[in-house]
């Protein structure tokens, strides 16, 4: 039992703790290539809030880790077997629900840790920030804490070397061999301004990719994936035990 990790701590041990700060879990159920499990997001983002959440709590952070949401924003990709959609405006009502529990139980610090490209929460926070004023709610994107560059030679975003390294280290029961991937082709857009990022849309994913995944995996090695892991797990540790013993109300220098 780890008594920061909501799921399998009970109430004898829960009652008389302090908390303050409460960590959510955001990943998505979406095929990843044919070689990954659709819950990949979810798998990564669980093992990465629980392990950061040790890091930070043995460093003396007052820390609980809520089960983690499953389904994300899959919109563009609704012609894929299973792939399982939730809306952002199911999302806000979820966040809030949830962020008046915490308000309530006086934990006024809550992380969002997210798994899933489609998801952005970051309209979301705002809305929320005007109902629950005493709440500081923030969010982080694990895969964007590091330079992909640093730890693997293909970039991608979907089922690449990264993720498909990070899954052969965190499960690798749940990964086939390499030789049954594909080769995540992934076609951009034809305007420019949408592939420089000033432009946005979004992209219709079996149109894009063949295999639904985006990035070559089979560079990928369980070696590599253990070194991004350590590095992330240990960069959001650290800023978990920054967020547990900061001053909501002076957050600026």
């Amino acid at each position: 039992m780890k008594p920061f990790i909501l799921a399998e701590t009970n109430w004898k041990t829960l009652r008389d703790q302090e908390i303050e700060l409460a960590v959510l879990p955001w990943g998505a159920t979406e095929a990843h290539n044919l070689h990954l499990p659709y819950s990949t997001d979810n798998v990564m983002v669980d093992r990465i809030a629980a392990d950061a959440a040790q890091v930070a709590w043995e460093k003396g952070a007052k820390i609980i880790v809520l089960p983690a949401i499953p389904f994300g924003v899959n919109t563009g990709q609704m012609d894929i077997k299973l792939n399982i959609n939730m809306n952002p405006t199911t999302q806000l009502a979820i966040l809030d629900d949830i962020t008046d529990v915490l308000n309530r139980h006086g934990i006024y610090r809550f992380l969002i840790l997210n798994g899933h490209g489609g998801n952005d929460f970051r309209q979301m926070i705002r809305e929320l920030g005007l109902r629950y004023p005493r709440m500081f709610i923030c969010t982080c994107n694990w895969y964007k804490s590091f330079d992909n560059s640093d730890f693997f030679e293909n970039d991608g975003g979907h089922a690449d070397e990264m993720e498909t390294s990070m899954m052969q280290y965190v499960a690798p029961e749940l990964t086939l061999p390499l030789d049954q991937a594909g080769r995540g082709d992934g076609k951009k857009f034809r305007l420019a301004a949408f592939n420089e990022g000033w432009a946005w849309a979004e992209r219709k994913w079996t149109q894009v990719t063949a295999d639904t995944g985006i990035g070559n995996p089979y560079g990928a090695t369980p070696e590599k994936g253990r070194k991004c892991f350590d590095a992330v797990v240990s960069k959001i540790g650290n800023m978990m035990f920054g967020l547990s013993k900061a001053d909501i109300n002076d957050m600026y220098e």
